[in-house]
């Protein structure tokens, strides 16, 4: 079956063409940078030296402070923690300390202040990103939940232990039972969980795997729906047969990531992300651009958060093949879905809202999907209000004395 159109597919590698393809040239020049492998000790002794004198001035201090001065334009009060989720789950033959160290790990959390009684939203970002994209979101749901946002394992300020994993099987175990080690560690039960885009897809799996625990699911961009075969696209076959295209698919395979890049280009790795922030939050916006305190605070961040050593990022080859199809995707799943769902997504958001609407004809509990005006992938960035409308309309049996009477906010479309 199809779940995404042609021209939105075309669109999925045309992006990673983009972004991969166009800076293979100077990441095969900066190819003699080691930094993804270089061992615990000697992370810590380069750590100490000063940003000036590094290839990659970033470090783990530096992700944190980065986070600090771009949470401050956040006005709720927030507590900043390293929640500690051991070593692995005792037994399992998936580990996430498979490493040279067995050292405890740890997830990044920041907890929002918020009324007593307030039900608890829980964040979880996407691929290449971490819970400070939604610094334009936390006065607003804090208004009204109890705002917990992480760092996946292995992303952001979380632990960034080596990435061992070798099957999809693995993988996900790798972040859902680092997030289920984190969830015992904070005592949490009965949330709703928010995933974007990859982290949609961890979510999703989440729930499905400990339901018990999650009242509410939404999930914002997901992706993982559909897999190549059921796409079967005669376009990306062609695409494939062409030399940049076996190009991609062979960087994609090598397990080559956007990371990369900014690593190999070292001290010129800010001036590329800069570039990368202007335009994704600026020119390219598809709705409400970034102001330049929010652009600079932002880009720093980021820099920070992609430049540091390798892990969580290098599951993409596992979770998903060439295209942005899942391996084990999720509407495989659909009709074992035991939480309820809304879905929301940008009008202009490349991850194409019918595969959602394929998994809701499969699903036995009650689904929404919402599409959020003047907003593409980044839709709680670009435009917030938006945004913030579907979240509480979508949880309003846990906000409203009268649910049942309450209708789609304005400016939302249903699908």
């Amino acid at each position: 079956m199809t779940l995404l159109r042609p021209r939105a597919s075309r669109y999925v590698v045309s992006k990673m063409a983009e972004e991969l393809g166009s800076s293979a040239t100077a990441t095969a020049a900066s190819s003699s940078t080691t930094t993804s492998t270089t061992s615990s000790s000697w992370a810590k002794t380069r750590s100490l030296w000063p940003s000036v004198l590094r290839w990659i001035p970033t470090s783990t201090d530096h992700i944190i402070a980065a986070e600090k001065r771009l949470l401050s334009i956040v006005k709720t009060p927030y507590v900043q923690e390293k929640v500690d989720i051991g070593t692995g789950p005792p037994g399992s033959k998936v580990r996430w300390f498979r490493s040279s160290s067995d050292e405890p790990r740890f997830i990044n959390t920041v907890t929002f202040d918020s009324k007593e009684g307030s039900p608890t939203l829980v964040m979880v970002h996407g691929y290449a990103a971490s819970q400070g994209f939604f610094f334009r979101n936390f006065d607003a749901l804090a208004s009204r939940f109890k705002v917990i946002a992480i760092d996946q394992l292995g992303w952001g300020g979380s632990s960034r232990p080596d990435f061992t994993c070798k099957s999809t099987e693995e993988t996900e175990a790798w972040f859902i039972d680092s997030f289920e080690a984190w969830r015992k560690s904070k005592n949490l039960s009965n949330f709703i969980l928010l995933g974007h885009s990859f982290g949609g897809y961890v979510a999703a799996k989440y729930a499905l795997k400990h339901p018990e625990h999650v009242q509410h699911l939404i999930l914002v961009g997901s992706a993982g729906f559909s897999s190549e075969a059921e796409h079967k696209s005669e376009w990306l076959t062609r695409f494939r047969a062409t030399w940049k295209g076996a190009l991609l698919n062979h960087l994609w395979e090598s397990n080559f990531t956007p990371q990369k890049i900014v690593r190999g280009l070292g001290p010129w790795g800010p001036n590329l992300v800069q570039r990368y922030t202007s335009a994704r939050f600026g020119t390219r916006s598809s709705g409400e651009t970034l102001t330049e305190e929010e652009s600079k605070l932002l880009t720093d961040y980021i820099y920070h958060t992609l430049a540091a050593k390798a892990s969580g990022e290098l599951c993409l080859k596992y979770i998903f093949s060439f295209g942005a199809f899942a391996r084990m995707p999720l509407l495989q799943s659909a009709s074992e879905w035991k939480v309820p769902t809304t879905f929301i997504y940008g009008v202009h958001d490349w991850m194409n809202y019918q595969g959602a609407q394929e998994a809701r004809k499969h699903m036995k509990v009650p689904c929404e999907i919402i599409r959020v005006p003047q907003g593409g992938h980044f839709v709680f960035m670009e435009n917030p209000e938006g945004f913030h409308s579907a979240v509480f309309y979508a949880c309003r049996r846990y906000l409203s004395r009268n649910p049942d009477n309450e209708s789609l906010p304005e400016g939302l479309i249903p699908a």
